[in-house]
């Protein structure tokens, strides 16, 4: 084992690392409030995309991971998985295209219960797309612990055509409590996809509405707020003019980013005006947004007509730094570094970055203090920020994975298309870990962490590698029933968790030693004692551009 001294060195950046990762939750705001249903990726739960309401991709409660074999992979599941694993109160909880909800056990991967919410869409039913042989829940649900309730929209079949419905589940049984119908008036439901994850945001579900790939039919991109107890939605409405078109809020899969204030951030694909002499569309955008659905203030590259055209989208969820500073990016794989607090209008920002990707930068990021860990399907990106002047660095570039990364247990977490789960060198990019999951339905998939294990999805099931928590926390388990219940809109089957259906065990592997624990507190306090005018900076609250 090293020594403390030995051990100081390397601690001192995984403690700045991981302590970093504390000032991303409350975003780039002046106040450092969490907001209702979400919560931090620090301790054992993760109840929404990238762990906390900013979607920061961090986690503090784990030293290490062991990937050498899994601890439990679970039984496959009746459809592909595009959304991220959840945790909350000992479960594990994952959607399907086949418009089911599962909870499983964290101890063995065992299924808990399932709720076949609906029928899905048969792909042949819609008029593009690359979702088959049906479309159902394709967005990272929510969970709001305080009310026992995870949240999915699913694409059904609803005499006989396609619908979007929100769907509240009780998080201990899988019994529907919220059923409300969220496609916006008017709208044509085929020409639809919800591939946003869900967030929760001033006691309302937040998610983002696009079209299928292909951008066929004619629909309008939308964010949507619902309130928990149900009711009426809200919509913001991008390409809302007549005879305007597209617009999707699509992000890869992440979910809305909401920052201290309560405000919410998405970014906006491509829309249907290709000419800078016809009136701006919100399109090829970042956009602020307040919990009521009014825009704030918005960023768009001097490229947005040409954009439009071409079909490049924003793709990736604008990424809040703990600074003021956001991050965005997209299909033209240029990065753009803007003043979250005025972010300028058309060709605001700060300094921009070509060519950081050779492929789509699609999906959440990771941030930790200045640095952004880009979704680059190629391989992960890492950039760096500056704020005076203001700049941007590649890093470094791996060769491996690429899916939306993660940060726990000073690894960046990353899945490939070959079916790995890579852990990076946060510093480097050098691969120090990698794990066998099973080949992912798409290029999206990005893992999770909670209740002592990290979670990955592979194409149907879900493959669980133990992680040494950094704190001994009981976990709250959830009753145990048999039993099963059914109505003509959803199927719920409750297995006994002695039933277990996954594979257990565990191994070791590379981790951090206690003298590096005690390291990374230590640098925990000077990064405590050095931040705490982040924590009180107020934000200029822009109007406009």
């Amino acid at each position: 084992m090293r020594s403390l001294a030995g051990s100081l060195s390397r601690a001192t950046a995984l403690g700045m690392l991981a302590l970093s990762a504390l000032l991303m939750v409350a975003g780039p705001g002046a106040s450092g409030a969490t907001h209702a249903g979400t919560t931090s990726g620090g301790g054992s739960s993760w109840t929404v995309y990238h762990g906390d309401a900013a979607g920061s991709g961090v986690s503090n409660s784990a030293s290490a991971v062991a990937t050498s074999a899994p601890a439990w992979t679970s039984p496959a599941l009746d459809g592909e998985l595009y959304g991220e694993p959840l945790v909350s109160g000992g479960d594990v909880y994952v959607a399907t295209e086949d418009d089911t909800v599962y909870a499983l056990s964290s101890a063995t991967g065992a299924v808990v219960w399932s709720t076949h919410v609906a029928s899905p869409v048969p792909s042949a039913m819609l008029p593009c797309g690359d979702i088959s042989p049906s479309v159902g829940i394709t967005g990272t649900p929510v969970i709001d612990p305080s009310r026992n309730e995870i949240f999915v929209v699913a694409d059904e079949l609803v005499n006989g055509g396609p619908a979007h419905k929100l769907i509240g589940l009780s998080t201990t049984s899988g019994a529907i409590k919220l059923d409300e119908d969220v496609d916006p008036p008017g709208a044509d439901p085929a020409a639809l996809l919800q591939r946003t994850g869900l967030t929760l945001d001033a006691g309302q579900v937040v998610f983002g509405l696009g079209g299928n790939d292909g951008d066929c039919a004619t629909y309008k991109g939308r964010v949507v707020a619902v309130d928990e107890a149900g009711g009426s939605p809200t919509y913001f409405t991008v390409d809302g003019a007549a005879g305007d078109s597209q617009g999707a809020i699509w992000m890869g899969g992440a979910a809305p980013a909401v920052d201290g204030n309560g405000d919410i951030w998405v970014a906006v694909g491509n829309g249907s005006v290709y000419s800078a002499s016809q009136p701006y569309d919100d399109s090829d955008s970042a956009l602020e947004l307040s919990s009521s659905l009014q825009l704030l203030q918005y960023f768009a590259p001097t490229t947005w007509p040409q954009n439009n055209a071409r079909d490049l989208d924003m793709s990736m969820a604008p990424a809040l730094l703990s600074d003021g500073q956001v991050v965005l990016a997209g299909k033209s794989r240029i990065v753009y570094l803007l003043d979250g607090s005025h972010l300028g209008g058309i060709g605001g920002q700060e300094a921009s970055l070509d060519a950081a990707c050779s492929e789509d930068i699609d999906g959440g990021s990771a941030v930790v203090g200045t640095t952004v860990y880009l979704p680059c399907p190629s391989g992960t990106v890492a950039v760096t920020v500056t704020a005076s002047p203001a700049s941007l660095t590649v890093l470094w570039t791996s060769r491996v994975g690429g899916g939306p990364p993660i940060v726990a247990a000073g690894l960046v977490w990353t899945i490939g298309q070959d079916g790995t789960l890579y852990g990076l060198d946060p510093s480097t990019g050098t691969v120090r870990q990698q794990g066998s999951i099973g080949v992912p339905a798409n290029h999206f998939p990005t893992p999770s962490i909670g209740d002592g294990f990290l979670l990955a999805p592979s194409s149907n099931r879900v493959v669980a590698f133990a992680a040494t928590p950094t704190t001994s926390t009981p976990t709250t388990t959830t009753p145990t029933s048999s039993t099963t219940t059914s109505s003509t809109t959803s199927t719920t089957t409750t297995v006994p968790r002695s039933n277990a259906a996954g594979a257990s065990g565990s191994s070791s592997g590379g981790g951090t030693s206690p003298g590096e624990i005690a390291g990374i507190v230590a640098a925990g306090v000077l990064v405590l004692g050095g931040a705490g005018w982040v924590l009180l900076r107020r934000r200029r609250r822009g109007a406009g551009p």
